[in-house]
């Protein structure tokens, strides 16, 4: 098959005309089963992982590929090669398209590689054990070629049994959790909780190999008629291998009132399993992880340290895991009293905060526990079994998410339980109740004086956690014996940092993904270019140590960081309003994915990844009459009155999903194709309008800067993956540029009055001027940039690019052009990446001058600022660390986006 030409992008409505039909979820099914195409004129991708080691001991791992438009047709396929040319078994399918059809993103699945590896046009190999799926009765087999999972799909049992070979390593996968119905503070109180079984409503098969299958499990925790925390997992499988992931999602539904004794609060969230128990107690192993890879070692019945010794040899091999010889064989002064030792039955490991965990053991249920150590943070692994076999388990992000817990449970018996505790049961229950009385705050006016000092939006039952999620990875081993030490350490190493592929930051760049010439790779070939790289490098490294020095860890607040620093305490503003957690404000995340994608850097991309988890589940509603909105920052990621688009923007899921295809952040960006119906159930301007508006479906007061940017965004990925709604989808892209650019005065115009059933705005008769510092900040530049690339409309490049040029002008210059100026705005040098831009895209050598000169020399970060850090330490703070009194969040993401857009669009026109 020849490729397509390359030409210049069709019209708007011969595109539309053009798209190819949807194989959106047909091309993920049956990613193997499409015609071999042949090459067309794309160069080979060489893929790496990000960390050393390659895949080890995970099961597997996907990646996203961009193609530059044109390169390849739908049907496409392709091959994988390692760096001695030996074909890699890889799965691919596509998860983006042009709006010609041409393929824009691919994703490839692989099972085995520990180097770099090539990915060209071509034919797959076809994987020695390849991943098949059966269905039968009521359930779903998975099988490896290694391992087998028999998947339920009904009831309270998820998981039926795992196998290898003929051997059951483990059964009865299942959801618990703990309610706790009342919460009194004082040591007089009376503690009863109940249990709620996870119960599957649903299962979904949404890939079977050959490489990797995909099975989706949705329920409900339920106590008898009683329902509770909805959740959504997700197993994944690759060929070959011995062990399966799960990526585990609840959304919590419950009700806690602030002020309230009684709610549902959460006393412990886990997931567990049955391992069979088949050797003799002294057979049987414990391997439970601390710090790094140490980890605790030991036998169900010890016969270690006893006042009589069994032999070296004999000790020896229960410490690695062997089996013994022939008790009959041992010294018989042992022997003969192996009845007389005990047998150690049940295990807890418990990671109470991010500082320390204990570990303790007992004989079994009922008897005393006895301590076995502790540390600091431990790495979230454990196995339990025995020579014939056994299960390792782990749970990612174990310290960083506390509370989590590990339990192994009657491992003395012929059938152990193992629990991830996601939510340890021994810490606090989870209380999400709002944290204050709301101070008076009853009116509009009393709540925006309360704005005016805390920087907090109240408004009565707003603070609310009802709706958001949560997401944890989970993973699991099915082995024929009881791990070496070599094998346990690479379990361990899997479970704290997942092995994943990834596309070098050349392919990213040369596809025209993410904004056709935003980003470039870090150059510091000249002076002037070497400090703002310096500068880049240092913020990201203050903030990277400022998640460690200040315990930014949590279940619910990991991923996140800090909006503003109070220089009076030494410490980040985490009590006071509005300057507490960020949620996204200002585009952290868009900072933070271009500083990967022009670095290619290994922790930045950890950091991100860290933050798209939390920001897309914890600031978003799932569910609910807000499903669809996010919370503006606050003291609690919920707290906010501000219920946003602009927070649950699409644009910040966009990275992290086209780089590994992962399927939740899909949901999350599938989930906000309609949310433009939000708008129906909150007016976000409620608070400071002067004239009457009531929200009507025909005609919904909507923004063109963070409201507009949040909806298009989640429509034009739909677009461009094909999704259910794509062509609705599609059409509400095009129709929106197009009124936007029909305005009187475009951008300019502020806002317009937008039609749900049609998906257009209505073309204002008089023009008016309504500009905010804000508009431009959450997404709108990158998302235009995308917008004008992939659409020709000449009259929305032209409404865009005025707004580029007059934003930064003089109060003389915007009334010159539109009969007022724009008012007192501030954030000039964020929006110094608006004159890059549109300087490049029309060549205006002002705009050029301009973008450096308000980037150096108006507001945020100056070359002037101290850009080091300062010791701090008691009795000043809390710990011992570092600060920089100067920095700010807000001021960090656009310096951030600034520079790297800057650099990559006028780098050869630096003063």
């Amino acid at each position: 098959m020849s490729p397509l030409p390359r030409r210049s992008l069709l019209k708007a409505a011969a595109a539309a005309g053009a798209a190819a039909p949807s194989l959106w979820t047909q091309g993920a099914q049956n990613a193997a089963a499409a015609p071999r195409a042949e090459a067309a004129d794309a160069d080979p991708v060489t893929l790496d992982w990000l960390e050393d080691g390659g895949l080890g001991a995970a099961p597997g791992s996907t990646v996203g590929v961009p193609w530059p438009r044109g390169a390849y047709r739908e049907d496409q396929t392709f091959a994988l090669t390692d760096a001695d040319g030996k074909s890699v078994p890889v799965q691919s399918w596509p998860i983006a398209h042009w709006p010609d059809g041409s393929l824009k993103w691919t994703a490839h699945a692989v099972g085995s590689g520990s180097g770099k590896l090539t990915l060209t046009a071509g034919t797959p190999a076809a994987p020695e054990k390849r991943v098949t799926v059966g269905r039968r009765g009521g359930t779903i087999d998975v099988s490896t070629g290694v391992i087998t999972a028999r998947i339920a799909t009904s009831g309270t049992t998820l998981v039926t049994s795992v196998t290898r070979g003929s051997t059951e390593i483990a059964r009865d996968g299942r959801l618990v959790l703990l309610r706790q119905p009342e919460y009194e503070d004082g040591d007089r109180t009376t503690v009863r909780t109940e249990r709620f079984d996870g119960t599957v409503s649903k299962v979904t098969v949404e890939q079977e190999g050959p490489v990797r299958a995909v099975v989706r499990i949705d329920g409900r925790h339920r106590k008898g008629g009683h329902g509770l925390l909805p959740f959504s997992l997700r197993l994944y499988f690759y060929a070959g291998a011995d062990s399966f992931r799960m990526v585990h999602t609840i959304t919590y539904d419950g009700k806690q009132e602030p002020g309230k004794a009684s709610g549902d609060f959460v006393r412990g969230l886990g997931v567990r399993f049955t391992v069979p128990m088949r050797d003799a107690p002294y057979d049987r192993h414990i391997r439970i992880g601390g710090e790094g890879t140490g980890m605790l070692r030991e036998a169900v019945k010890g016969i270690t340290g006893l006042r009589r010794d069994p032999g070296t040899a004999v000790q020896e091999a229960q410490f690695e895991g062997k089996e013994l010889p022939d008790p009959a064989t041992w010294d018989q002064r042992v022997t003969t009293r192996l009845p007389y030792i005990p047998e150690w039955g049940d295990y807890t490991l418990s990671q109470l905060s991010a500082d320390g965990f204990t570990l303790r053991k007992r004989t079994r249920k009922g008897y005393g526990w006895i301590g076995a150590g502790g540390g600091r943070r431990a790495s979230g692994f454990g196995y339990v079994g025995g020579v014939g076999g056994g299960l390792s388990f782990g749970l990612r992000d174990f310290w960083e998410k506390f509370p989590a817990q590990l339990d192994v449970r009657d491992a003395h018996t012929d059938a152990a339980e193992v629990t991830l505790w996601l939510w340890s049961p021994e810490a606090q229950p989870m209380d999400l109740r709002f944290y204050h009385d709301g101070l008076g705050q009853d009116t509009f006016p009393e709540q925006l004086e309360g704005l005016n000092i805390t920087y907090e939006d109240y408004e009565p039952g707003f603070g609310t956690p009802h709706g958001i999620a949560r997401t944890s990875e989970l993973l699991f081993w099915a082995n024929a014996s009881t791990p070496s030490a070599e094998q346990l350490a690479e379990q361990v190493g899997a479970v704290r940092v997942l092995p994943q592929l990834a596309a070098p930051p050349q392919q990213l760049i040369g596809a025209g993904v993410f904004g056709k010439g935003l980003f470039s790779e870090p150059d510091r070939s000249t002076p002037a270019r070497a400090r703002i790289e310096d500068h880049l490098d240092f913020l990201f490294t203050y903030y990277k140590d400022q998640v460690e020095q200040r315990r930014w860890y949590g279940f619910w607040d990991y991923g996140d960081i800090m909006h503003t620093y109070d220089t009076v305490r030494h410490q980040w503003r985490y009590d006071v309003g509005g300057y507490a957690w960020d949620n996204s404000e200002l585009s952290p995340d868009l900072w933070l994915w271009y500083a990967y994608l022009r670095s290619g850097r290994a922790d930045i991309f950890r950091f991100a990844e860290a933050m798209t988890r939390h920001t897309g589940e914890v600031d978003v509603y799932h569910l609910g009459k807000w499903a669809g909105l996010g919370t503006r920052h606050g003291v609690q990621h919920f707290a906010d009155s501000a219920k946003q688009q602009r927070i649950a923007n699409t644009t910040y899921r966009r990275h992290y999903y086209f780089l590994t295809a992962d399927e939740r952040v899909g949901d999350l960006m599938h989930a906000n194709v309609d949310s433009d119906e939000t708008f129906l159930a909150l007016d976000p301007l409620r608070k400071i309008r002067t004239e009457p508006y009531t929200p009507d479906r025909n005609a919904l007061s909507i923004g063109f800067g963070t409201d507009w940017s949040g909806l298009v965004s989640a429509w034009l990925t739909e677009w461009e993956r094909r999704g259910p709604q794509w062509e609705k989808a599609r059409a509400r892209v095009l129709s929106t540029m197009e009124t936007i650019a029909a305005q009187p005065n475009g951008f300019v115009q502020g806002s317009g009055l937008y039609d749900l059933d049609t998906g257009r705005f209505a073309v204002a008769g008089t023009p008016k001027v309504e500009v905010s510092h804000l508009s431009a900040v959450f997404g709108l530049n990158e998302l235009c940039a995308e917008l004008i690339d992939l659409v020709d409309m000449p009259e929305f490049e032209e409404a865009y690019y005025d707004y580029c040029r007059y934003f930064n002008a003089s109060k003389a210059e915007q009334a010159a052009r539109y009969g007022s100026d724009f008012g007192n705005l501030i954030l000039f040098q964020g929006h110094s990446r608006l004159d890059a831009y549109a300087a490049v895209r029309t060549g205006d050598d002002k705009l050029a001058e301009r973008a450096w000169r308000k980037f150096y020399d108006s507001d945020g970060y100056k070359e002037s600022a101290p850009w080091r850090t300062e010791r701090v330490s008691g009795p000043t703070a809390l710990v011992a660390g570092r600060e920089a009194p100067w920095v700010s969040t807000n001021d960090t993401a656009l310096y951030g986006l600034a520079a790297i857009e800057n650099l990559a669009l006028l780098g050869d026109r630096m003063p």
